[in-house]
This record gives C-alpha cells, structure tokens and sequence, in this order.
C-alpha cells in the first residue's frame, strides 16, 4: 500500500502533460495556465487510494482520477468567477487575466475533456463510474448555488448549512473514494461505507476550515484571520453561536453583520468565546472525523490496508494552530 505522498508524486507526473490542443491558444492557454497553478490533489489521489484499497491500482484508475482533477478545476474556475476572486493559491484567476467571457468556455472545455478521459475506461465499468460522476457533479452545483442563497439569508439553521457543505465539499471527495473502489471490484457495502468515510472527513475538515479563520494562527494558517467574519459568510461558528447566544449577543451579532470595519473581528470572536463556540468546533470536528474512522474500519478488507487512509485523515484533520 502506498502514502498518499507516493501516490500524489505518481499522479503530478502523469497529469502534468497536455491535456488540450494547441489552437485556439486564446481558448486552451487559459486552462493550462490554471493547471500549472497546482494544488494538493487530494481529490483524484483518493481515488487512487480508494482502488488501491480493494485491487492494485488499474489503468482506469488513473484516467478516472484525471477526470476528477480536471472536474475540481472546472468547478475552481468558475467558482471564481462567480465569486469575483482576484488570486487562487497567490496567482490571478482566469477571469482576472483573461476575462470572464473566457474564464466562462476554458472552465466548459476542461468538463468536456474530463469526459475524454472517463470514455477511455472498460466498458464494464463505465455505466456505473458515469452514473456516479454525473450525480456528484450535479451535488457540487446545488451546493454552490445553496451557498448562494445563503449569503442572502440573514439566518441559516445548522442542518441546512451541513447540508450545503456536503453537497459543495465533502461529496467530490467520497465520490473519488467510491469512483476508485467501483474500478477495484469492492462489494456495494463497502463502497458505501467508503463514501461515508469520506463525506464524514469532508465536514470535519470543513469545521476545521471555519475553525481556523476564526482562533487559528494567521502564520501556519496560511491566509489573513477573520476573513469569514470580514465577508459575514455563514459558517458552522456564526450558526451555533447565533443559535445559543444570549438575547444580548444575538442582538449585537446581527448589528456587527451590518458593520463594513475590520474593527468587528475583535469583537465577534470575543462573543464567540463567550458562547463557548471555539470549543464546540473541536467536539464537533472530532465527532465528524470519529464518525468517518467507524465508517472506514467497517469497510471488509485486512486493517493494514486502511492504514494510508487513516494517515491522510489524520493529516487533513491535524490542528494548525
């Protein structure tokens, strides 16, 4: 069984090529731009994982894997645009450096040639790995358009917003799981408990996401703190603490929602604390991931080869402060 490590270097050397034409460059250039941009990968290494947990890791495996890379950055591009961001991971967005009539079809052209390379899988396997795709990316849609809504909202209750970061999150990343297990030949049971595993490890990473911007340290952090607070998004902290703060703290949170200044930062993580919601996050956190560990030691193979999963479990869930 490999790392998550060996297997992120295995898949950077093979999804680092050309994965469009050459012409029309003011089409193609955009999204090769995008991709030298680089990431984690966790997303189609975990499909890897997931079909090396069951199976040596097949050919088809890795195509899939690359469809899923190149669907995540579809969904990157335009989420981009949608959110008027001018940087991804410190470099302009597509939008920004090419406009967002472009930003637009380079985003729409990288989910066609996703599909090139789904087609390239046995035929055995393809009705039910096409199945799968498509319900996941129709999720990753409805979760960014609740997400949306949201911003809208002045409340939004803890299960709707669970929800929402399921659908946006955590489904791509137990789809990659169970899109790897399928092609491994694992039995429907495990399958399931494969995906749980990783819509479980989805939310908990998230919470630790919400966390961080809020009480994590700006330096390890890796971005400026309070920016959720700055932009009032809703998020598993404002909920709970708009759902169990005093009449007093209820009242002065909405009031510094209306506020513009950096100023509230201070002040709205002082309520935080007051309502004990830092310390909620880290049971919650550990709830999430508790959940996603059963979930995986239920899954019918040998422990030894759970053993990477729980690695990366570990390693996205580790506290950064």
């Amino acid at each position: 069984m490999q790392s998550f490590e060996q297997l992120s270097l295995a898949f950077n050397e093979t999804f680092n090529t050309h994965h469009f034409p050459a012409e029309p460059a003011s089409l193609y250039t955009p999204n090769n731009y995008f991709l030298q941009l680089g990431g984690k990968r966790v997303r189609p290494v975990l499909c890897l994982m997931g079909n090396e947990l069951f199976n040596e890791i097949s050919k088809d495996a890795w195509e899939v894997a690359r469809a899923i890379e190149l669907f995540h950055n579809f969904t990157l591009i335009h989420d981009d645009i949608m959110d008027k961001a001018p940087l991804r991971r410190g470099m302009q967005t597509v939008h920004q450096k090419f406009g967002d009539s472009t930003a637009l079809l380079a985003g729409d052209v990288m989910l066609v040639v996703a599909y090139d390379y789904l087609n390239k899988i046995e035929t055995v396997y393809l009705r039910r790995i096409i199945h799968l795709f498509n319900k996941t990316a129709r999720e990753v849609c409805e979760g960014q358009q609740l997400d949306m809504d949201f911003e809208k909202m002045d409340a939004v209750d803890f299960a709707s917003y669970e929800n929402m970061i399921s659908l946006k999150t955590s489904v791509l990343l137990a789809a990659s799981l169970q899109l790897g297990a399928i092609l491994g030949g694992a039995m429907e049971r495990s399958q399931n408990l494969l995906y749980e595993f990783g819509r479980k490890l989805g939310l908990a990473f998230q919470v630790q996401d919400d966390y961080l911007d809020a009480f994590g340290d700006a330096a390890k952090f890796g971005k400026q703190i309070g920016g959720d607070i700055r932009a009032n998004k809703k998020t598993f902290l404002l909920i709970h603490a708009m759902e169990t703060a005093s009449p007093a703290h209820k009242e002065k949170l909405k009031q510094l929602l209306r506020d513009e200044s950096d100023a509230k930062v201070d002040e709205v993580l002082t309520i935080f604390r007051d309502c004990k919601v830092d310390r909620w996050a880290e049971a919650l956190k550990e709830n999430y991931l508790a959940q996603a560990l059963a979930h995986l030691d239920d899954v019918a193979v040998v422990s030894k080869r759970k053993e990477p999963l729980k690695e990366l479990a570990a390693f996205l869930i580790q506290r950064q402060h």
